[in-house]
């Protein structure tokens, strides 16, 4: 069965779609010793399909890790500061993986890890709306007309943010744990969307991501998802 270039290339784990389009635009890709610069040519899988002279494997079953992020990792395959990569800390065993979304420096918890392009590409989509959720501790006084505001939606800098959904879990003086759930993360969204309350995020933990939980995983524990889970969760059309 025929399939996109570009699709194919990601099915094998190698990047993205979107990745793995430039890789095609910027002649990275050969099909049986053709340079091909269009992402929309077809091919069966069957074909001799090099990326920068190496061959790539057919795609492998669709495969799901859980991973503790600890907080002092960066989310990216090379940092250029030199910092240490999520993806050095992570076993040789389980092949080159790529993460759906990220979490910055600072932030700790739910990662998760795929050796499908396609699958990250689906699970980041805003339109697909998963929620993530997180507990947040924060320094400050709360201020609930500003609180009220980021739950409905708010504009800082120039960038909308949706909906927000915050629960106050407990206070302590001036430190209060709370819960927050969006259903878009956009790049340090709960730090800035708390600095517009005028508090001051001193630890972040991501708890959940779509039906995804961390539970009682530990810091830097890996866990794969069963088969039978990720068809459940997921769906035929994306795990096959």
């Amino acid at each position: 069965m025929e399939q996109r270039l570009a699709k194919f290339i990601a099915s094998a784990g190698v990047c993205s779609r979107r990745e793995a389009e430039k890789y095609i635009l910027d002649g990275r890709i050969t099909v049986d010793g053709k340079t091909i610069l269009s992402p929309a040519f077809n091919v069966t899988g069957d074909e001799d399909i090099l990326l920068d002279g190496e061959k790539l494997k057919a795609p492998e079953a669709v495969r799901l890790w859980l991973y503790y992020k600890p907080t002092g990792l960066v989310t990216t395959h090379k940092d250029e500061k030199g910092r240490t990569t999520v993806f050095d800390e992570l076993p040789d065993s389980i092949g080159r993986v790529i993460s759906v979304g990220r979490l910055d420096l600072n932030s700790e918890g739910l990662l998760l890890l795929t050796n499908s392009g396609d699958l990250s590409r689906e699970l980041e989509l805003p339109k697909n709306a998963w929620s993530r959720r997180y507990r947040v501790r924060v320094h400050g006084v709360l201020n609930q007309n500003k609180l009220s505001e980021v739950q409905k939606g708010v504009t800082i800098d120039g960038i909308s943010y949706g909906k927000t959904e915050i629960t106050v879990d407990s206070q302590n003086g001036t430190n209060t744990w709370l819960t927050v759930t969006l259903n878009e993360g956009k790049n340090r969204e709960i730090r800035k969307l708390m600095a517009y309350c005028g508090l001051e995020v001193a630890r972040l933990i991501r708890v959940s991501y779509g039906p995804f939980q961390l539970g009682n995983l530990q810091k830097g524990e890996l866990k794969e998802v069963p088969q039978k889970v990720l068809k459940e969760q997921l769906g035929k059309r994306l795990v096959k």
